[in-house]
């Protein structure tokens, strides 16, 4: 049986037909000190793809999602999002041009509540938004504050959490915390979400519930980019992959072409 498990096929021409291009990687190469982990990375990221992104441990996904949302600084190379360069910006900037990720270690802030983390994720205020903040009456709630909650509350119900918003986040069982951190990312409505092992650590049961919650972020119109050594999921979830293995990219493809590359099989399974 196939590493990558059954294909759930999707509809080639939808898949086959033109996209516009959201996020544009070119060049990129990131080292640390002698450990070169990207090696002039170069692909597109289709804008309303679930775009997957699968290697090895040690081939840089992580660090590609890094120098993207601007956690770390390329040596070379460019990263574009439509018509805007990201390459050297702040990650509070790059988040709020709508490009928002989440983290393999489940990062929440342990004393809010559930509502208060995902609320946490929309920072980006206009200038009538602070006026309203600064000029409003001590009982009053702003309406900045209304919206962020509202919308809050939608993230929360689109990952299936919505009766959870008033529990602590240190009670979370690791599960929880990862939903919670995708409601966080999507609570701004962002272009393009970036997925760091969303179904780390869970079952099947709740791989499944990742999955259903992932196509509804695409149904959204929102990009979704997934990295993930769940390579089964990626395939039944993905219209295009990218496979990296040592810093470079080996492979970019339907899912269907990629289960059978000969150089995907080999950074899995080994030379013959």
């Amino acid at each position: 049986m196939s590493i990558f498990g059954t294909y759930s096929r999707w509809n080639i021409n939808a898949i086959q037909r033109r996209y516009r291009s959201m996020l544009s990687i070119r060049g990129v190469s990131k080292s640390f000190g002698a450990l070169r982990a990207l090696k002039e990375v170069s692909f597109d990221i289709e804008k309303n793809r679930v775009h997957g992104i699968i290697g090895p441990n040690g081939s840089g996904k992580t660090t590609l999602f890094n120098c993207i949302t601007g956690h770390l600084v390329p040596e070379g190379g460019t990263i574009q999002l439509e018509s805007d360069t990201l390459t050297g910006l702040k990650p509070h900037v790059i988040a709020g041009m709508g490009v928002r990720r989440t983290f393999q270690g489940g990062k929440l802030v342990s004393n809010l509540t559930v509502l208060e983390n995902v609320m946490a994720g929309s920072y980006s205020f206009r200038s009538r938004d602070l006026l309203d903040i600064f000029l409003r009456l001590p009982f009053r709630r702003s309406v900045i504050e209304r919206q962020i909650e509202e919308a809050a509350r939608e993230a929360l119900a689109l990952v299936g959490m919505e009766k959870d918003a008033d529990r602590w986040a240190v009670d979370l069982v690791w599960a929880e915390r990862q939903f919670v951190q995708i409601a966080r990312a999507l609570v701004s409505k962002p272009k393009i979400v970036l997925l760091d092992e969303p179904n780390s650590g869970m079952g099947s049961q709740e791989t499944e519930l990742v999955e259903d919650v992932i196509r509804r972020i695409g149904e959204m119109g929102i990009t979704v980019v997934v990295i993930s050594h769940d390579v089964k999921m990626l395939m039944n979830l993905s219209d295009w992959v990218t496979v990296l293995n040592f810093g470079e990219t080996i492979a970019a493809g339907v899912p269907e072409d990629i289960q059978k590359n000969p150089k995907v099989l080999e950074a899995y399974l080994g030379a013959e």
